[in-house]
């Protein structure tokens, strides 16, 4: 099977949102009178950001889930996509798989293919994603303010916790091991949250590097610190309600483990019913873990209140 009859079969599709969609030398698409644009890319390699084993559906899932997350971040409209693909041979299989799971995940969002590109290599997959925000209303990393409380989306760690496993570093029963994988292999972007918090959140960022790495980003562009109570980190991890993770991994997972996708956000404190009416509405769980403070960095307190030694790094691909 050649390159354009793969794509072809498993990739083309009618144009809905494109004004000329795959098929063209370039796609065309019109955005909404009164709205910005968002784009955002993000590149997956075989053996750094995903395990040869994965299934080939969850990893066209995750292939997108990642690019709507930064969306996300903003309070973007996922609208259109591009995809690049590198692989080691023309696999049906495998191609029906991913093709499945990424369009799944599209429709699911109303989020158009309308190109990218595809050649013989190793392991490649890389989207960039076009959405759309009304004008000045983006939610950006520069906005927290002194006092703000800070929040984190959904749960964390659990992705770190599976990846523990399959380096062979713990044991885990095998129900909590397949949850923690699915998140790990299968996260959900949290797109109606981020767009329900335009105009409430001051600040955001996705969490894919670790909490305490992409927090930082927020309060490096906001010039300010944050004091994270750890009391509220406790039980972030989804596995926690079944399964007792040894104290010292748990934190590992939580502050620095990455491949969440959750969102981490800063709003005012008057702002806590607005936060906690979105978070229903989106069906979303949402937990305020701390407070933005005037002083740089993030100092973690323990239960009396009192600072203790931060240790965690983010994950960064050179380091």
């Amino acid at each position: 099977m050649g390159e354009f009859e793969l794509i072809e079969r498993f990739f083309k599709r009618p144009a809905r949102q494109a004004d000329v969609g795959i098929g063209d030398d370039c796609a065309i698409w019109s955005p909404q009178l009164g709205h910005q644009l968002a784009i955002s890319t993000d590149m997956l390699v075989e053996g750094r950001h995903f395990l040869s084993t994965v299934d080939p559906f969850r990893l066209g899932h995750k292939s997108l889930a990642v690019n709507l997350s930064d969306l996300a971040a903003c309070g973007a409209t996922p609208r259109v996509f591009l995809l690049s693909l590198a692989l080691p041979r023309s696999d049906e299989t495998w191609l029906n798989g991913f093709s499945q799971g990424l369009f799944q995940l599209a429709d699911a969002h109303g989020c158009e293919l309308v190109g990218g590109d595809t050649t013989q290599g190793p392991l490649t997959i890389s989207i960039t994603i076009m959405g759309e925000v009304p004008t000045s209303q983006a939610v950006l990393r520069s906005g927290a303010r002194i006092g703000d409380d800070v929040y984190v989306s959904g749960h964390l760690g659990d992705a770190r916790l599976a990846l523990e496993a399959f380096r062979g570093n713990i044991s885990l029963p095998q129900a909590t091991f397949d949850a923690a994988r699915l998140r790990m292999e299968m996260p959900s972007p949290r797109v109606a949250l981020g767009q329900s918090l335009r105009g409430v959140a001051s600040a955001m960022a996705d969490i894919s590097d670790g909490l305490l790495g992409d927090l930082g980003h927020i309060l490096k562009a906001s010039r300010l610190g944050a004091d994270i109570d750890l009391r509220a980190t406790s039980d972030l991890m989804a596995t926690s309600a079944y399964w007792k993770c040894p104290p010292e991994l748990a934190s590992i997972c939580i502050f620095s483990g990455g491949d969440d996708y959750e969102l981490v956000f800063s709003a005012p404190a008057s702002a806590q019913a607005l936060v906690a009416k979105v978070a229903a509405q989106t069906a979303t769980r949402v937990t305020r873990i701390g407070q933005i403070t005037a002083t740089p960095g993030i100092v973690l307190r323990d239960e009396n209140g009192q600072p203790v030694q931060n240790l965690h790094r983010s994950f960064d691909h050179f380091a």
